[in-house]
């Protein structure tokens, strides 16, 4: 439209309405980092103890005043808050300890950083019901993602089963029909899944026994989009991976399904959009990401990057 009505001598501007941001830096990463020592920057604490927990009552003010609700704080000198309530004039931190988050095992996973750290935090908290991480190729997503679910519907118990979903738009011209049953079908999209279960399990004397023996007693369903409308998941985990080629139309669909005690986990890259019609501040992960930013259940990391490989970086860098 905007080709033809150039044509005709006609000024025509983007669709802006969607769009919650000028610019794709200023969504919010998750957590706000201080240089050195963050208790530097602190004039007045008051600090409670109780069953176990430390918190710290700061006023809103400066830096923290710009703070949100399951955002974190992170300095130089190892200290991790994470924002448990925010006044009209004071915040509450909790104190986490870095030794705890960092030798967090899950499924035989262990953070490779802070920021893997207080990404799986957020997964096994039952009071987060949406997790959105985003970052870029290699950072560690998907696999985090993984891990936790598993670990929360096989050791822990605390969900029925695991409900992976994604866009599939292709990077290229479609393959045509693909046979088989729903299941069938999605798995070729959602090979990304099966990957990192082989990855979780290299080390094992038999890894192929390992991982079918992972995907018959995780009740692990692949679903399309498509079918999805006007269905209700109670007590699942809802993993929609490469969310950010969704509208916001799309997320908001999906977002919806989610029932009592179910757990919603989008994963994204925004630096990777396959469809010609989004862009990074039009996308549903960016629209999500902003709107759920005051939400007391959900929570946004975004992780660093620790890459697949040289190339790979290279490759994000450059092309």
């Amino acid at each position: 439209m905007r080709l033809k009505a150039r044509g005709f001598g006609v000024e025509a501007q983007d669709y802006h309405n969607d769009m919650l941001l000028d610019d794709i830096d200023l969504l919010p990463k998750g957590y706000k980092e201080f240089p050195n020592s963050f208790w530097d920057t602190i004039e007045k604490v008051e600090t409670i103890q109780r069953e176990g927990i430390t918190e710290h009552i700061l006023r809103r003010e400066g830096d923290l005043a710009r703070l949100t609700i399951n955002e974190f704080v992170i300095d130089e000198q190892g200290f991790v808050g994470k924002v448990s309530d925010v006044g009209e004039d004071q915040i509450v931190i909790r104190d986490l300890h870095q030794h705890d988050l960092m030798h967090e095992e899950v499924w035989g996973l262990v953070p490779r950083d802070i920021y893997q750290a207080i990404a799986l935090n957020l997964l096994l908290d039952p009071d987060i019901h949406l997790v959105n991480l985003t970052g870029s190729a290699g950072s560690g997503k998907t696999i985090l993602a993984l891990a936790a679910c598993i670990e929360m519907t096989v050791a822990s118990k605390l969900y029925k089963r695991i409900i992976a979903t994604r866009s599939t738009q292709g990077l290229d011209e479609d393959i045509g029909f693909l046979p088989g049953t729903e299941a069938e079908k999605m798995e070729p999209w959602l090979g990304a899944i099966v990957d990192n279960l082989e990855a979780l399990h290299e080390d094992d004397e038999n890894m192929t026994a390992s991982v079918d023996y992972i995907l018959s007693k995780v009740p692990l369903h692949f679903k399309s989009m498509n079918y999805i409308r006007g269905r209700s998941f109670q007590h699942s985990l809802i993993i929609i991976d490469e969310s950010q080629n969704l509208t916001p139309h799309q997320i908001k669909t999906i977002i919806t399904r989610a029932g009592n005690g179910s757990k919603v986990i989008c994963l994204g890259n925004l630096a990777q959009i396959d469809t010609p019609y989004l862009s990074a501040l039009s996308s549903g992960l960016t629209y999500m990401t902003e709107r759920f930013k005051s939400f007391r259940h959900g929570g946004h990391i975004h992780l660093q990057g620790v890459p697949r490989s040289v190339l790979a970086e290279y490759a994000e860098a450059n092309l």
